[in-house]
């Protein structure tokens, strides 16, 4: 099938429902690693482990795998990454010993690193204008959040009668659904790699993206916020099961836990097609307060219902982060760099997880699971405050590649992208997709 006959809104829909099917069963799959491991070990430090190796130093290694989807094409690295993850699941079918298991889970989030962040890099190629950008993140963040909700409810009541083991092949399984449909995807998932747009790149090395992360003010600024708030809300992941167990839920209440924000965060998500270049920068900075206020409210619960309702309002707050972070940083970053940036900014985050989980053991030995929520809102309020400035951006001029001026001594040229002194605040562009793109620029 050529890319002219299958539509735009196709090639999103197929993304979204493969990360639907695959989030699913891999979040079913960590609440069974998660709860088996805090009942088998009754450990903090064993819980903060496993979340250390498979959400903190897994995404560590992010520049080496985003550095695959720059250099070859992003779709066969996804279909590699998605078949390399499902084999990890298959060996933890067979092994029962914690520690074996967070092994195994550990290599499987290792090898899901390069589909995130070359998905993430495609989308500006898979749409048919800059207007689909939103559209189309808040559909794929939508697939993947409502995932998180359904699939650790899933994985809760399959691991009563089925096992870890039932949970895991069942995860096995999604991983081979969601690769069908990645095959059926056909398109442009980035531009043409000609020598020109490389020497336009200007540095193909593994940290281009993180050197690029770090000059680019407005990314530079997402990096650093976001770091502050997963040192706090990281360690509140780690609070999850023992603030389950504090409200005397069991293994469903860990699940309602994490279902109540997956299912927040897909009404978040679903705020994506209200959004365009200008208000996005204004849904980042507002929800991320939401993020803050939510946390607090959580660690003051009285009850369970009270920080399942809490918890939703925190995933809806997030899932209108995620998009708007996204679209905000797939626009301004040249294709060429894309999935190495993006990479690069997920390393930095798990970076700032790694710190959290390592901390997240004696804290809350020492405080207890509410507390430590409450650590979650104060690290989440101060990175809403450094967020905040991004609100004039929705004030920034934009131009219109189609009439740009030649290049002058002035202008500033960053891979696919032009830019001017007029198009900036405090002196930062404001990125437009360019001209040199494979489709038409907008």
């Amino acid at each position: 099938m050529s890319t002219r006959q299958q539509s735009a809104r196709t090639r999103i829909r197929r993304l979204a429902i493969g990360r639907l099917i695959s989030i699913t069963g891999g979040a079913a799959a960590y609440t069974a690693l998660n709860f088996t491991v805090w009942e088998r070990t009754h450990s903090p430090s064993m819980q903060a482990l496993s979340l250390l190796l498979t959400f903190g130093v897994a995404g560590l290694l992010g520049s080496f795998a985003g550095a695959l989807g720059d250099r070859f094409d992003r779709r066969n690295v996804m279909i590699w990454s998605e078949a390399i993850s499902a084999s990890f699941f298959v060996a933890m079918v067979f092994t029962h010993a914690p520690t074996t298991l967070i092994i195994l889970a550990f290599g499987s989030a290792v090898a899901e690193l390069p589909f995130f962040s070359a998905s993430r890099a495609a989308i500006p190629n898979l749409v048919d204008s800059e207007e689909q950008i939103s559209w189309a993140n808040g559909l794929v963040t939508m697939g993947v959040h409502a995932g998180i909700a359904v699939g650790p409810v899933l994985g809760g009541v399959l691991l009563i009668p089925f096992g870890a083991s039932g949970v895991f092949a069942l995860n096995a399984l999604t991983f081979g659904v969601s690769l069908l449909l990645t095959l059926t995807v056909h398109g442009n998932f980035q531009e043409d790699r000609t020598a020109e747009a490389a020497s336009a790149d200007g540095d193909a090395s593994i940290l281009a993206g993180l050197a690029f992360l770090w000059r680019e003010r407005v990314l530079r600024r997402m990096a650093i916020a976001w770091f502050v708030f997963v040192l706090g809300m990281g360690m509140s992941m780690v609070a999850d099961a023992p603030l389950a167990e504090f409200f005397g839920a069991g293994s469903i209440g860990f699940a309602l836990l994490i279902t109540c924000w997956g299912s927040g965060s897909v009404l978040g998500a679903a705020c994506g097609r209200f959004m365009n270049a200008r208000t996005e920068p204004v849904w980042l900075a507002v929800a991320s307060f939401g993020i803050a206020a939510a946390a607090f409210g959580v660690g003051w619960a009285p009850a369970l219902p009270v920080a399942l309702v809490c918890l939703l309002i925190m995933g809806t707050s997030d899932g209108i982060t995620m998009v708007a972070e996204n679209g905000i940083m797939q626009r301004r970053t040249p294709d060429a760099l894309r999935s190495r940036t993006m990479a690069a900014f997920e390393a930095v985050l798990s970076l700032g997880l790694a710190i959290a989980y390592i901390l997240a053991g004696p804290v809350l030995r020492a405080v207890g699971p509410q507390p430590v929520y409450r650590v979650g809102g104060l690290t989440a309020l101060v990175a809403a405050l450094t967020l905040s400035p991004l609100i004039r951006l929705r004030h920034a001029p934009e131009i219109e590649p189609a009439s740009q001026p030649e290049r002058h001594e002035e202008d500033v040229y960053e891979g696919s992208r032009r830019f001017t002194s007029a198009d900036s605040m405090d002196g930062e562009p404001v990125g437009v997709l360019g001209a040199t793109s494979d489709r038409p620029a907008v």
